[in-house]
């Protein structure tokens, strides 16, 4: 397999502050309208997409993300149908793509297929929530290795310091630090948790950090970003593309509230 160099890489390589991550659900809100929203996010600045693959038990998902969910499978999203839609873009996506998913349909796919595949669409990382640390590093590190894939593992307020070091030393792109112990959506406030954010910083972590849930508009943007290297927009997003039929203009729109 020839190597190329990982896109997560060179962002970070070329951008320390302000990285704006932005989360979309494949399939959402039409099943065809996972390659216009991507293309709409890259063009209207997101440094990084994040891909969300739907399943009908979201754990780490507050009720904005769970509903797309829903509405994505019964669109007849699968991840299968994800890949090919990513394929039939051709390279046309530059910036670095994430895909978000849980165990249980990666597993029914096939962790080793599902790799090969993510990594012919060019994604550059891969976030699976459920997946316990040991089991990653005992039975699929190599496989993401193999495939030029970058593992993120996320970090809590309640991490101990031994975990999160040993998740930024499994880790590769980022490191995710979810901003509470809630799910994504719900309302938390960052001030709160600078300590926690602080307690990040001090570690001097291998890893860029970029902070996700509760991030929203431009205010809890730039907050999370002077803690961090950069945040993850979901929810707000979403909740968006529920306004209007014009994905484009939209996600524009969006992406101009959060960036300067």
């Amino acid at each position: 397999m020839k190597a190329k160099a990982n896109k997560l890489n060179e962002l970070f390589r070329h951008k320390k502050t302000g990285i704006l991550n932005m989360y979309c659900t494949a399939g959402f809100p039409k099943l065809e309208s996972t390659p216009e929203v991507l293309l709409s996010l890259q063009t209207a600045g997101a440094d990084i997409i994040e891909i969300g693959i739907p399943y009908s038990d979201p754990v780490a998902d507050g009720p904005t993300i769970q509903k797309s969910n829903m509405i994505a499978l019964e669109n007849g999203i699968s991840i299968e149908l994800l890949f090919q839609q990513l394929f039939n873009l051709n390279g046309r996506i530059t910036v670095p793509t994430i895909l978000m998913g849980y165990l249980n349909p990666v597993l029914q796919y096939g962790m080793e297929r599902f790799c090969a595949d993510a990594h012919v669409a060019g994604v550059s990382g891969i976030i699976l929530p459920d997946l316990p640390m040991h089991e990653f590093q005992e039975n699929y590190k190599e496989l993401f290795i193999k495939y030029q894939l970058h593992f993120i593992f996320l970090v809590t307020p309640e991490t101990s310091e031994d975990r999160i070091r040993k998740a930024d030393k499994l880790s590769d792109g980022f490191l995710y630090a979810v901003s509470s112990s809630s799910t994504t959506g719900k309302e938390s406030s960052l001030e709160t948790q600078a300590p926690y954010f602080k307690r990040l910083q001090a570690m001097n972590l291998k890893n860029p950090v970029l902070i996700g849930f509760g991030i929203k508009d431009r205010n809890t943007f730039e907050e999370a970003c002077s803690h961090a290297n950069g945040a993850i927009i979901g929810s707000a997003y979403i909740n968006a593309l529920t306004t209007g039929e014009d994905i484009d203009g939209i996600t524009r729109d969006f992406i101009s509230t959060i960036k300067k």
